[in-house]
């Protein structure tokens, strides 16, 4: 099967190892095989990985990346851990990831990964909204 891809002037775009960078024009690429793609707009660097779900979205993209769950899944575990103690209602979430995990199913589970930084982002303004009614 093959995936299409429409990148704006300037946008970016891994594919397998290798970095590419579109020119000043609108570009249509056709893709076919197995190697992981990930458009700019999906991709975290560490620095932009400032959260408990973008260190583990960042986790899940490695391994996407790499094809290389092994390499990466201690660190993911112990993300795992930490963010479900800190936060329950992230536990049906990093359920998901971890079974798209097993599945082989790596881009399912990064955009699960997606979703939990959503639901993060939800936390995180339900507890600054209790803060200022505190205030």
């Amino acid at each position: 099967m093959t995936l299409k891809v429409e990148l704006k002037p300037g946008e970016r775009i891994i594919i397998g190892e290798s970095m590419i960078t579109n020119d000043d024009q609108r570009t249509r690429l056709y893709i076919e095989g197995n190697a992981p793609i990930l458009r700019e707009k999906d991709i975290l660097t560490v620095d932009s990985a400032n959260t408990p779900a973008k260190r583990i979205y960042l986790a899940v993209q490695l391994m996407y990346l790499s094809q290389e769950v092994t390499k990466f899944q201690d660190n993911y575990f112990s993300l795992i851990h930490d963010i479900m103690l800190a936060a329950p209602s992230t536990i049906p979430f990093v359920a998901k990831i971890s079974n798209y995990m097993i599945a082989d199913q790596l881009y399912k589970a990064l955009k699960e990964a997606r979703a939990l930084i959503d639901h993060e982002k939800k936390i995180f303004a339900a507890l600054n909204s209790a803060s200022a009614e505190g205030k």
